[in-house]
């Protein structure tokens, strides 16, 4: 089998996973979605997808898989609606892409664009070296503009537990102490006891 065969089996098993989870993301909405919503949420699928395309996670698998599953706890473990689906869909693209937040705004409007630039802030913040308590007050201040930013975050970090495994141990060891510090007793205090 030569290399290039290879690549495009990859690709098609690829393309038949990704479509898969999105069609699971679209089948756990509730209700039937209006057409502006169908389009957003497609269209910040095909941008991430696209963004993303090159990317893939520390398990090897496609990086557009993340979003999708972030997505989908956002409705199904979190009860969040379409503006979520969207904002988590493109959560990452700013921070690990060439998209902007201008594009962004320019494609979804202000309050995407907000909610995800809260979503890159509070991502920034955890690669610092701040004390704890200074992380949990700037995460307590961006959820002010978008309680959305912080119920997105935790979608992202449970997803990000949930498949820890095929991080470096001492990547495990910070994600799991940062999130025992500060998402636990914030999902505590928003009573989502499933997510804590």
């Amino acid at each position: 089998m030569t290399q290039e065969y290879s690549a495009e089996i990859e690709d098609g098993r690829d393309t038949a996973l990704i479509q898969r989870a999105y069609r699971n993301l679209l089948k756990c909405m509730p209700a039937p979605l209006n057409k502006e919503d169908k389009h957003n949420i497609r269209a910040a699928f095909e941008l991430a997808a696209k963004a993303h395309q090159q990317q893939r996670r520390k398990s090897g698998e496609p990086y557009i898989l993340h979003p999708i599953e972030v997505a989908r706890i956002c409705v199904e473990e979190i009860g969040l609606g379409p503006t979520a689906v969207v904002c988590a869909l493109l959560h990452d693209v700013v921070e690990d892409t060439d998209v902007t937040l201008k594009e962004i705004h320019a494609q979804f409007g202000e309050r995407v664009a907000l909610i995800v630039d809260g979503l890159t802030k509070l991502d920034s913040l955890h690669d610092s070296e701040s004390p704890q308590a200074e992380n949990l007050t700037k995460v307590l201040r961006t959820m002010l503009s978008d309680v959305r930013v912080v119920l997105i975050k935790m979608a992202d970090r449970l997803h990000n537990l949930r498949t820890i495994k095929s991080m470096a141990h001492h990547k495990q060891i910070k994600i799991a102490a940062e999130t025992s510090s500060i998402y636990a007793p914030l999902a505590h205090r928003l009573g989502l006891y499933k997510i804590k």
